[in-house]
């Protein structure tokens, strides 16, 4: 199976080891190649696979019809065109850290915490060309804690199981191609945008009269930010 991987972050690099180990063929990897310290990029360019940009990725997949079967995108940071969406042979997977159709765009970890869910999940779905409304494929639910949660932990057990769903869903796509979806509306939910989640983190004279202000606080506790 020959892929086009799309990931940034240290939990990209690990996954793009996994596949590799699989004996997945990776054509070219995008990722956050424009800092220096990428180490998406890094890893890549040791492994002698290109960095390349999504526009030379969409390129590729037009002057090479039919050779590439998946493109992945793991905490890809930029919207998705149509020839990475319909090029490949089985299609292009998302791995959402969040549960959808519930929660698109910036609606995560901090939100899991401020609206004290008793659950939270991760989603593998085909993309689409709106962001994360594409066929849902699969959701992992699990329970956690809100009232001890803070938006770092909430993170790192969120990205083990996107990991897992990840490693899962590959295997899948290597044995059966295009995988079936689930009979789930993906147009529902709410979007949250990055500006909508940037005015989340303000505190108002009644946040610091309220008893949920521990709550507001720990939504956004990732330090060193």
């Amino acid at each position: 199976m020959k892929i086009i991987y799309m990931g940034r972050k240290k939990q990209s690099v690990e996954l793009l080891k996994w596949t590799l180990d699989q004996g997945i063929e990776v054509t070219a990897v995008c990722t956050d190649s424009q800092f220096a310290n990428s180490p998406t990029a890094a890893y890549a360019r040791e492994r002698n696979i290109p960095v390349i940009s999504m526009e030379e990725a969409e390129q590729y997949i037009l002057d090479h019809p039919g050779q590439i079967d998946l493109a992945v995108s793991y905490l890809y940071w930029r919207k998705i065109r149509k020839p990475l969406i319909e090029g490949p042979n089985y299609g292009c997977i998302n791995f959402h850290p969040a549960i959808l159709p519930d929660w698109k765009g910036c609606g995560g970890y901090n939100i899991a915490i401020l609206k004290k869910l008793p659950q939270w999940g991760v989603t593998a779905h085909y993309v689409d060309e709106t962001i994360d409304t594409g066929k849902i494929i699969r959701v992992n639910r699990f329970d956690f804690d809100y009232r001890t949660a803070t938006a770092q932990s909430l993170e790192k057990v969120t990205q083990d199981e996107l990991m897992e769903l990840y490693k899962q869903i590959l295997t899948e796509v290597r044995e059966k191609g295009r995988l079936e979806t689930l009979d789930l509306d993906n147009s529902q939910g709410t979007y949250i945008s990055r500006d909508q989640m940037n005015a989340m983190k303000k505190i108002t004279e009644e946040d610091l009269e309220s008893e949920d202000l521990d709550v507001k606080v720990r939504g956004f506790w990732f330090p060193p930010y």
